[in-house]
C-alpha cells in the first residue's frame, strides 16, 4: 500500500504563490493516478487537480484553471501542485490522494481514491 506525505503549505498573502509536494512510498508510484483535494472547515472535500499515471492527462477544477499546475515525477515518487494568484478563498487543508489504476486517465471523485495523506494547511490572508 502506498503512504502519502504532503508538504509545502503555509501562510501567504493574497496574490502570492505556494508549491505543495506529496511524497509517496510503499508502492509502485507509476501505477497510481494522483489527485489533490482540499477541505475548508464546514465544507466538503473538493477536487483541486488530478493527474493520470504518466502525467499526460490532467484535470483542474474550474476556479483553479490558469492558477494551479499539477505535475508528477515518477522517478522521484512525487506529485506537486504549484499554486499562484492565491485568494483567501483558497484557504483550506490540502490533501494528496492516490488510486491504483490500469489506465492513463485521472479521477476527480474523492470516493475513487483509496489512499490519502494527512494534508498540509494553506492559509491565504487578505
Amino acid at each position: 500500500q502506498v503512504q502519502l506525505v504532503e508538504s509545502g503549505g503555509g501562510l501567504v498573502q493574497a496574490g502570492g504563490s505556494l508549491r505543495l509536494s506529496c511524497a509517496a512510498s510503499g508502492g509502485t508510484f507509476s501505477a497510481y493516478a494522483m489527485g489533490w483535494f482540499r477541505q475548508a472547515p464546514g465544507k466538503e472535500r473538493q477536487v483541486v487537480a488530478a493527474i493520470g499515471r504518466s502525467g499526460a492527462y490532467k484535470y483542474y477544477e474550474n476556479s483553479m484553471k490558469g492558477r494551479f499546475t499539477i505535475s508528477r515525477d515518477n522517478a522521484k515518487n512525487t506529485v506537486s501542485l504549484q499554486m499562484s494568484s492565491l485568494e483567501p478563498e483558497d484557504t483550506a487543508l490540502y490533501l494528496c490522494a492516490a488510486r491504483a489504476s490500469n489506465g492513463n486517465y485521472y479521477f476527480t471523485d474523492r470516493h475513487d481514491y483509496g489512499f490519502w495523506g494527512l494534508g498540509t494547511q494553506v492559509t491565504v490572508s487578505s
